[in-house]
């Protein structure tokens, strides 16, 4: 036998013949609907007459139960406080339109159902074998969805809720979450998704189907209805503009939007690297609603590194570089294939850093093409700026170049201690160099307990240098690479800032040395950007998750 199931035709009509229509088209002999009738769209009342004459067999989700009985709330699950007045916005409408008929009819309804189909036992619930309004999401971990399981004992058990469809089995049953008629499933795709089951002599296969229908019809009946354009945007668009907090980070990583805009700390600015601030593009506009990336907490600049060895042997480097260290070389053409790539994903900054870049033989020609396409700062010693390598720097000038130098001390001593003996004085004369081409550098101090009252003293040698004061900052000490002290750095502990080297990808410019930073490894060399920026929203949501807090920024420019 074949069966369709859908669910949470949520208020939208038009959906919901869609379904019936396909459903019958490819043969299914019984459609079912797992509840949730009103909940998104604007026209309950308009699925009734479509329910009953296509012999629809209905369970009742929460949403059901709720308007049946008059509540004063949708009983959907959801915990944070944004979620909740979004969802009473849509419920007061649904409550206030639906028919007294229908919303007792809805009373009527089973709140599950279960037969033997083909040989099979079947379980159709709406959130999951344990409670009506329960989440069950397919990140779940494999004892979560056991329990789910073992709960019904069923062959198949059928679910809805989440509004995100997917499948799978779990021991010996088949678990299918259905999906919902009455909203995308945040895919960026304006098909909504239900089920068709092959049920036959003990055995199901299950596939889910996407399915177009008149979106447009769908979003004017909502604006007509006067709902907020939020949620007429995710009819239009395929993606969640609401209900973001109740999304595991697995499912919340995958859509376009990831924060309410009121979850940013008002006291919380734009990423500030030490050189002024910028406004990053998440931020623009009035929606509620923003994308991880982009925002203070995921700044949308790349982190290249074109190479780990180095002329230098800093006590201190946070990868571990030294003229020891395996070079680790990024290919020049896979340089510029990430340049392009950093376009197309929304980059707005590219950091080539090192090692000590100059080492890469083709730095140069790198650095004009990276500035051809986005602001680019390049990070060196700036001791290695004569010479075949840096033949042609000078016309660099008029790209959207910054050059980056470090100082650590306003004497050779001082500076000398970490860096090696004679690299203070060669760095100055890598200044002057830089001044002289027309790319005045900008300088940072890492700061310690050696230099910190020097740190005076060097902004003051930079301005006889000719610098602007804005071109000085003050950078932290990290403990990471060689360096035993300073402040820690993880996951858990800093926002992200996405690293690409010949290892792959990493969560931070400063844990790019998988040797001595395994943790902030994310993935593979030849893992595309947009699967990065995915990897580490989810990373970064498990962590804040975990104690519901939100990491402060440690960036590695400064």
């Amino acid at each position: 036998m074949r069966i369709a199931v859908c669910g949470g035709p949520y208020g939208n009509p038009y959906a919901l013949q869609a379904f019936v229509d396909d459903a019958r088209a490819r043969g299914a002999e019984r459609l079912f609907c797992l509840g949730d009738l009103g909940g998104f769209g604007a026209d309950v009342d308009a699925l009734w007459p479509i329910l009953t004459d296509a012999g629809v067999e209905c369970i009742a989700g929460n949403y059901d139960v709720a308007i049946a009985r008059g509540d004063t709330d949708c009983g959907c699950g959801y915990r944070d406080p944004k979620d909740n007045a979004y969802a009473q916005i849509v419920y007061d409408h649904t409550l206030a339109t639906t028919s007294r008929d229908f919303a007792a009819w809805m009373g009527t309804l089973p709140t599950e159902h279960r037969e033997m189909i083909g040989g099979l036992d079947v379980h159709m619930v709406h959130g999951s074998t344990l409670t009506l309004n329960d989440f069950w999401w397919e990140s779940l971990p494999d004892d979560r969805h056991r329990l789910r399981a073992e709960a019904s004992g069923a062959d198949v058990i059928l679910c809805t809720h989440s509004g995100l469809p997917w499948r799978r089995r779990i021991g010996d049953t088949l678990a299918v979450n259905v999906g919902v008629l009455g909203k995308p499933a945040n895919d960026g795709r304006r098909e909504v998704w239900y089920a068709v089951l092959d049920i036959e002599d003990g055995k199901a296969e299950a596939e889910l189907i996407p399915l177009g229908y008149d979106w447009q019809a769908q979003a004017r009946s909502m604006r007509d209805a006067g709902l907020p354009e939020i949620f007429v945007e995710t009819v239009e668009t395929g993606w969640w503009t609401t209900c973001l907090e109740v999304l595991p980070p697995a499912e919340r990583s995958r859509g376009r939007y990831h924060l309410y805009r009121s979850t940013l700390p008002s006291g919380f600015r734009p990423a500030d690297d030490g050189w002024g601030e910028t406004t990053p593009q998440a931020l623009e506009g009035d929606r509620p609603v923003v994308p991880l990336f982009g925002s203070p907490y995921f700044p949308s600049r790349l982190w290249l590194y074109t190479n780990f060895h180095c002329n230098l042997a800093c006590d201190y480097c946070a990868v571990a570089s030294s003229p020891k260290a395996a070079p680790r070389t990024l290919p020049a053409a896979t340089f510029r294939t990430l340049v392009d790539e950093a376009v197309e994903a929304g980059f707005t900054e590219l950091y080539i850093t090192g090692g000590e870049p100059f080492l890469h033989p083709d730095i140069v020609e790198l650095l004009d093409y990276a500035g051809s396409q986005l602001p680019t700062v390049a990070m060196t010693n700036a001791m290695l700026l004569h010479g075949r390598r840096a033949d042609g720097l000078g016309a660099l000038a008029g790209r959207k170049l910054t050059v980056q130098t470090s100082l650590d001390g306003a004497t050779a001593h001082v500076h000398d201690l970490h860096r090696g003996p004679g690299s203070w004085t060669r760095t100055l004369d890598g200044i002057r160099h830089l001044i002289d081409l027309g790319l005045p550098p900008r300088v940072a101090l890492t700061e310690t307990s050696d230099n910190t009252a020097e740190i005076p003293a060097v902004a003051a040698l930079l301005t006889e240098l000719g610098l602007p004061a804005d071109h000085f900052a003050v950078r932290p000490l990290l403990r990471r690479g060689f360096s035993d002290t300073g402040v820690e750095i993880g996951e858990d502990s800093s926002i992200p800032e996405l690293t690409v080297t010949a290892d792959g990808l990493h969560w931070h410019p400063v844990g790019a040395d998988t040797a001595t930073s395994p943790d902030m490894h994310l993935a593979p060399t030849g893992t595309p950007l947009e699967t990065g920026k995915q990897l580490v929203t989810e990373r970064f949501f498990t962590a804040r998750l975990t104690d519901g807090s939100l990491p402060r920024p440690v960036h590695c420019a400064i």
